[in-house]
């Protein structure tokens, strides 16, 4: 072997093992690893890098995590003279086989512990000249662990996720579970084979709809790592920072699209889509240029499960599920307009479109709700107009029972401060403009995520605004000062100034915990102190 390419080889290779020796002891002190965890080092990169600026050394780096883009965490060695007596052709040809050698030595031998080492380890070689790059990837594989983690994989799908209820799996385990079922070492990429088991969960976890809703978030992110780094890794190159717009290689630099793949890929993302629209969406377009013509049905027409037009004799409508999009035009302004609008959509609702749906819309009327903090959607304008007819206030209640979903989100504004939950518009101006809603209003607040939606927070003080402070009110009234985000700031308007108020209030209170009795007067008077002050005072 050459001297200098030995030389720098156990250079690196005592720099490595010191760095494993403290990765060690951290791994080992972590307690409560979930079994289904497959190990934590599964990557080693060894960079030479010369550099073509006298402001930057030539240096050599280790990577013991892949690397992120926007991110350099390398360790980092300033090239000696060895370094300058090294061809390409040595690191190649003497360097690397003696590097992966030992790689295999260690990762094989069980030294470092259960949780060390995956059952897969990615070794990269990097040789940087100035601005050209050269990257050699292998992969180092340990049969007997991958076959001990599908045993385990096996094990807790029948123990832990077919298994009847009280039976659940540890919420540790999900992110796991979801990783291995997008993994074709572990299970067969088919949604045949996958779907029936995410289902399984989500049924499983329909009493515990924050933990269904995470465990959601955590299958849709898996199903986007394997979209992008198993599938699209191999047909596109990044078009920019964060890889997060892609274009297709050349037809000659790409492999040919397998039918299973394609399928897999286009059931990756519409799992992916119901959580990022426009993820989807980019997906179906590199679908489409890939040569699938299911995904440009999906973009045009959807899935055909739904009739993709609708004409009635005062507007007309086209919907698309897979894209979640219902498009209204009014053709003329009035009351059976809106109607018609309203019965098309409630239907749709009915026969399970999605109700996270954004709307488009052409109507000559532009009107809006007296709430600030929403959005000036298409959505938003839609039900603001519809609600100028009170004749189609029951409808509009009716749209809202249907379309409420707890956890969800409209897809008329992106996702952020503003995105509410599906029922929203027609709820707030219901709730508004009619007394009568107001048991809508409450359903509306029980399930809204105060958590991830503020929108009930400026809805607080229009309520107030609009029906002042009274005994009928104050169920409601408390009902939604409850449900206020954690900004959510003090209303103002709020007097509590009889007996009868104060036995109003008390009342809507008595089933709140103290906490809650606590942010409810807060949000009334500015403090829990000002609150029980004014309460004490009214009733003596």
């Amino acid at each position: 072997m050459n001297e200098a390419a030995e030389r720098i080889l156990n250079e690196l290779w005592n720099l490595l093992i010191e760095i494993y020796k403290k990765e060690k002891e951290r791994i080992d002190s972590l307690k409560g690893l979930s079994r289904l965890h497959p190990g934590m080092m599964d990557y080693v990169k060894v960079s030479f890098l010369k550099s073509d600026t006298r402001s930057v050394p030539d240096q050599m780096a280790l990577d013991v995590y892949e690397p992120l883009s926007f991110s350099d965490d390398s360790y980092k060695i300033e090239a000696g003279p060895d370094f300058y007596e090294l061809s390409e052709d040595i690191v190649l040809s003497e360097f690397f086989p003696a590097w992966r050698s030992r790689m295999e030595q260690i990762f094989l031998s069980g030294n470092y512990g259960e949780h060390f080492f995956g059952y897969r380890l990615q070794l990269v070689l990097e040789v940087r000249n100035g601005s050209s790059k050269r990257l050699h990837r292998e992969y180092l594989y340990n049969e007997s662990k991958r076959h001990q983690l599908k045993e385990q994989l096996n094990q807790f799908i029948e123990t832990k996720v077919w298994k009847e209820l009280p039976v659940l799996p540890s919420d540790k385990d999900e992110f796991f579970f979801a990783r291995h079922l997008m993994n074709p070492d572990f299970m067969e990429q088919h949604p045949d084979i996958v779907e029936p088991l995410i289902q399984r969960l989500n049924e499983k976890l329909v009493a515990n709809p924050k933990r269904r809703e995470k465990w959601q978030y955590t299958y849709v992110s898996a199903f986007k790592e394997w979209a992008e780094e198993r599938f699209l890794d191999r047909f596109c190159e990044p078009a920019g920072d964060f890889d997060v717009v892609r274009n297709l290689l050349n037809v000659d630099k790409r492999p040919a699209v397998h039918v299973s793949e394609m399928d897999f890929f286009l059931y990756a993302a519409l799992h992916i889509g119901r959580k990022e629209p426009e993820t989807r969406k980019r997906y179906l377009e590199l679908a489409v240029q890939l040569g699938s013509e299911q995904a440009s049905g999906y973009l045009t027409k959807g899935s055909g499960r739904f009739a993709a037009r609708y004409d009635g004799s005062l507007m007309s409508g086209t919907c698309n599920d897979i894209m979640q999009t219902i498009d209204i035009r009014i053709h003329s302004e009035e009351e059976g307009a809106y109607r018609e609008a309203l019965d098309y959509i409630c239907n749709l609702l009915r026969e399970g479109f999605p109700r996270t749906y954004q709307m488009k819309l052409k109507s000559a009327e532009k009107r809006w709700l007296p709430i600030a903090s929403l959005a000036k959607s298409k959505l938003h304008q839609f039900f603001a107009n519809a609600l100028r007819y009170e004749a189609l206030f029951p409808l509009i209640s009716e749209y809202a029972e249907l379309a409420m979903e707890e956890f969800a989100w409209y897809g008329d504004v992106e996702s952020g401060i503003k995105a509410v939950m599906p029922g929203t518009y027609a709820v707030f101006g219901l709730g508004l403009l009619s007394d009568a809603y107001f048991p809508l209003v409450r359903r509306y607040m029980e399930m809204v995520d105060n958590e991830h939606q503020s929108a009930q927070d400026a809805f607080a003080a229009a309520f107030v605004a609009q029906h002042g402070v009274n005994v009928h009110a104050m169920p409601t009234l408390v009902s939604i000062l409850f449900a206020g985000s954690d900004m959510a700031k003090p209303v103002k308007g709020i007097t509590i100034d009889t007996p009868e108020l104060v036995h109003a209030l008390n009342s809507a209170l008595a089933d709140k915990s103290v906490p809650q009795r606590e942010f409810v007067l807060y949000r009334m008077f500015g403090s829990e102190k000002k609150g029980l002050a004014v309460l004490n005072r009214k009733q003596a």
